[in-house]
């Protein structure tokens, strides 16, 4: 994106802009000055709209006093009173009031200094500043940051039926599938930029073929160099005639018939040693193994008791009640997610129910059998100091097969989660999605029959969140989520639990049943 804008220098290649063409920039993290006022903010913002405007109105002075010149002053005159209209410049009162509500920021003081407000407010001031400016081309980097499921709702209706062209990074699916055309993927291994057209559900579908082509021909080269191995094998062995001569003259027909069936032998060997040369040389990698959380778990560990209940549990961090006297039992068969605002405590509950943080009161009761798997949004639980391999190793349940290092680490790659090279790399040097990885891979190593996840789609690409859903939707035990994640709920949940203002409130039932409610 920053090249698309030539805040960055490309190293090769060729970047062409419309002339003319203005374009609107929401990046993840919004620069301010100090003191400027959300209203100084929003018509600073407004620039070239504002600059249209004013040359309407210098046009207009003009038109009196022109002589000749007056069919050039009309031409412009009705380009850009067609290109302020068309950008919204005439009714830009009610479309602020709109954008605002939309965004649930009209409760903000207009007088009120940006760099006071918290980070989700200033995100969604920078995004309603620009959906008013209302450029030719929206480019946005993670535009569902801090929203709402219902500024969210409100920011798709609006983008689906703005006339501008879109941009957008973003991993938030449902969001793409509301307000894209067109998809560019860039690989994480080859960097290379691939583009499908379509929504993302369209994508995800071409995605899921390419894999099923793969794991063809993969079996089908693998079955025709099985082939010619045992072919090469067996023919290199043969003898041509092994019956013993009679006489002489058939002992000479016998050693020149033998000799050109050995010829013939030779010619088959060669030629298949050839092809199979060949195929070895451009052989298809193996498609990784589909990802698959604890496999050797027996769902009947926790069967006619609850694995997790929990009596009159509270918390307060000062007058902040976060939780307040809730109380709830899981069963084997619990797909629960947890929503609720920043700070309402949904984490926090998570970590009481692993023994990681104290209730202020309240009872925790958790079923002898219980073996947790534990994912955090926040990635603490990740020692830095290890290789990656180190953590993998330590976190993981092994029957017996602690000492053997180049079995785990091969379990580890049949995943296609890390190459070799970074099995070595301290945690600390990692990315944060390679960071969720390990998580991911530990996960499925820990042998847990209950799992407590914490935002689990963050920072993980695509096409690995695919194989984690599939993977949570096969998974024998109980689980519960804290997400934002539209798709992920809609996917996942048949219990959706609502923290608000420390109540829990419980709705057995699907994400859309949940909406209607």
């Amino acid at each position: 994106l920053k090249i698309i804008l030539g805040e960055e220098e490309n190293d090769a290649g060729t970047v062409w802009r419309q002339p003319g063409i203005e374009v609107g920039y929401l990046p993840q993290s919004l620069d301010v000055l100090p003191g400027q006022t959300i209203d100084a903010y929003v018509d600073a913002e407004l620039g070239g709209l504002r600059q249209i405007e004013e040359r309407l109105r210098q046009l207009e002075g003009e038109m009196g006093a022109a002589n000749g010149e007056l069919d050039a002053i009309l031409q412009e005159y009705a380009r850009l009173t067609d290109r302020f209209e068309r950008r919204g410049g005439y009714d830009l009162a009610h479309r602020r009031d709109a954008i605002f509500a939309g965004l649930d920021i009209t409760r903000l003081n207009p007088s009120r200094a940006i760099e006071s407000l918290s980070g989700g407010e200033k995100m969604r001031m920078g995004l309603a500043a620009l959906l008013l400016r209302s450029p030719d081309l929206f480019i946005l980097d993670e535009p569902t940051n801090h929203l709402d499921f219902a500024a969210l709702s409100w920011l798709e209706g609006y983008l689906a039926s703005s006339r501008c062209g879109i941009l957008v990074v973003s991993h938030d699916r449902h969001f793409l599938n509301q307000t894209v055309t067109a998809i560019v993927e860039i690989t994480e291994q080859t960097r290379d930029a691939k583009l499908y057209s379509g929504s993302y559900d369209f994508y995800a579908e071409y995605k899921a073929e390419e894999r099923r082509r793969w794991e063809e021909e993969y079996a089908r080269q693998q079955e025709e160099i099985w082939t010619l191995r045992k072919f090469i094998k067996s023919k290199a062995r043969q003898v041509a005639h092994n019956r013993p001569p009679k006489d002489g003259k058939k002992d000479m027909a016998y050693n020149a018939k033998g000799e050109r069936v050995q010829e013939a032998i030779s010619r088959n060997v060669h030629s298949a040693e050839e092809k199979l040369r060949r195929l070895e040389a451009e052989a298809i990698p193996r498609p990784p193994r589909p990802l698959r959380i604890n496999a050797d778990f027996d769902p009947q560990a926790l069967a006619n008791r609850a694995p997790i209940s929990v009596d009159d549990l509270s918390k307060a961090y000062g007058e902040q009640v976060i939780l307040d006297h809730i109380g709830f039992s899981l069963t084997q068969e619990s797909r629960v997610v947890i929503i609720g605002p920043n700070g309402a405590g949904k984490s926090t509950l998570l970590r009481i129910l692993i023994g990681q943080e104290r209730a202020d009161d309240g009872d925790v009761f958790r079923a002898g059998s219980v073996a947790i798997g534990y994912l955090d949004q926040e990635q603490e639980t990740l020692d830095g100091r290890k290789t990656l391999f180190d953590v993998f190793r330590d976190d993981a349940a092994y029957d017996g097969r602690s000492n053997d290092w180049e079995t785990l680490k091969a379990e580890l790659m049949r995943y296609g989660l890390f190459t070799y090279p970074d099995l070595e790399k301290q945690v600390s040097q990692l990315s944060i999605g390679q960071k969720r990885k390990l998580q991911v891979a530990c996960l499925i190593a820990r042998k847990a029959n209950l799992l407590l996840l914490d935002e689990p789609t963050n920072h993980v690409s695509l096409d690995v969140l695919e194989q984690f859903e599939e993977a949570l939707l096969d998974f024998p035990g109980p689980i519960i989520a804290v997400s934002h994640d539209r798709h992920f709920i809609h996917r996942f949940a048949n219990e959706i639990w609502q923290l608000e203002e420390g109540r829990l409130t419980r709705f057995l039932g699907t994400w859309e049943q949940f909406l209607t409610r």
